[in-house]
């Protein structure tokens, strides 16, 4: 059978396998893959899916299975980051025809962005925590308590203020319509202030143990903890609570959205009637090639036989819920998105206010040069991408959004 992926051989380090036929990998995501591969603990090769590109400590696209050793930096700062989505009973038909009520509903129900002024409020916080909040943070404070005794510093950061809110960035929230104009809720969101102070503390102590080696290492981002030492434990006790932070965080803010819906659309509907909620940023221990191992899931999704998982396209694309095929070769993986081909910044030099109105024509959402680095353009062609990756999903809902709503 024809294979669907580019081999990377890397001397002094295991074979890398691309699913990336027919989609730009730059040099330096190349580079820093290569350098991921060199690394003692990886088991049997990586797996890079198409949406690949240079990211901060690793490759944003990348799957990293280890034995006996576990690299914060790959799994980044943005810990359970990932994906909601919910189909509705109503159709298009039953959206109103101005759709900007919708969008501000939405706005006002879930804190998003970010505003740093001085002893001010963040406004993507709660000023008051909500109740559904408040019990929703009961149910993580045990755990939280115990890894804030031993680590302090992670005690002031914000945790419970930002269960159930947006965050910023590439963060959304969005209404769908899939083939047969049937309506979804959709969003993308992780563990917000907390895992990004997680990440960091880990990444710092990651780099503190190995001092002595740090100049041996590809890169200073890869380095690591070995399974059996202390920061090992607590670094997967960390991640583990920050992924459920995640998930939960995406399942409060889903509830918001369709109540918000509710005020806005007069005519009643059911909201639960096919549901999705993965992470695609984080690690977890599986059983690959009759062996357990650490996967690490840097930008890149679940896909084991029959799993439901969410690929979103850009703000003027398409987004697709797709089932996976168990691929072994992937480690049971799939992209998470469509992938950028341009930094944030370099966007913002190349793009204009009109271009973002040109390429979001069909869609309610912010327009203003606040939001340019997310344009449609920046990112790779999610068809391209999706047939990259025939071999890992199958499509069973395509979805294109009417409603975003940006952090």
């Amino acid at each position: 059978m024809e294979k669907h992926y580019n081999l990377l051989e890397v001397a002094n380090g295991k074979p890398i396998k691309l699913w990336t036929q027919g989609v730009p990998v730059e040099d330096d995501a190349r580079k820093q893959l290569m350098n991921t591969a060199q690394m003692p603990f990886i088991f049997k090769h990586l797996a890079v899916m198409p949406d690949v590109h240079l990211g901060k400590g690793s490759t944003i696209g990348s799957v990293i299975p280890t034995v006996g050793a576990i690299i914060p930096a790959a799994v980044g700062v943005d810990i359970g980051c990932g994906m909601i989505a919910a189909r509705t009973s109503l159709t298009a038909s039953d959206l109103p025809d101005n759709l900007a009520g919708l969008r501000s509903a939405i706005e006002r129900a879930v804190p998003h962005g970010r505003s740093v002024s001085r002893g001010g409020r963040d406004k993507g916080a709660w000023e008051d925590v909500p109740e559904l909040a408040d019990h929703a943070w009961s149910a993580l404070a045990g755990r939280f308590k115990v890894i804030t005794d031993k680590y302090p510093r992670l005690e002031k950061t914000n945790n419970r203020k930002h269960l159930g809110t947006l965050g910023t960035g590439n963060h959304f929230i969005e209404v769908c319509l899939d083939e047969a104009q049937r309506v979804w809720f959709m969003l993308h969101s992780g563990s917000r202030g907390v895992g990004n102070a997680i990440g960091n503390l880990f990444i710092e102590l990651a780099q503190a143990d190995m001092r002595q080696h740090i100049a041996n290492l590809p890169d200073r981002d890869l380095a690591y903890f070995e399974e059996g030492s202390e920061h090992f434990d607590d670094y997967v006790e960390a991640v583990s609570w920050a992924q459920d932070f995640a998930k939960q965080n995406r399942a409060m803010m889903m509830h918001a959205v369709i109540a918000a819906a509710r005020q806005v659309i007069t005519k009643p509907f059911e909201a639960n009637l096919e549901a999705v909620n993965c992470h695609h940023n984080y690690v977890q221990k599986e059983q690959h090639f009759g062996q357990e191992v650490l996967v690490t899931r840097k930008g890149a999704v679940s896909a084991q036989k029959g799993q439901l998982g969410i690929i979103p396209g850009s703000m003027g694309a398409r987004s697709f819920i797709v089932r996976g095929l168990g691929n072994e070769e992937a480690f049971c993986s799939c992209s998470h998105g469509a992938g950028r081909t341009m930094s944030r910044t370099k966007a913002k030099k190349l793009f204009t206010v009109e271009d973002q109105i040109r390429a979001t024509a069909h869609v309610e959402c912010r327009k203003d040069e606040d939001v340019i680095d997310e344009i449609p353009m920046a990112y790779k062609d999610i068809d391209a991408v999706m047939h990259a990756q025939r071999e890992l999903v199958e499509v069973v809902h395509t979805l294109r959004q009417v409603v975003c709503v940006k952090g």
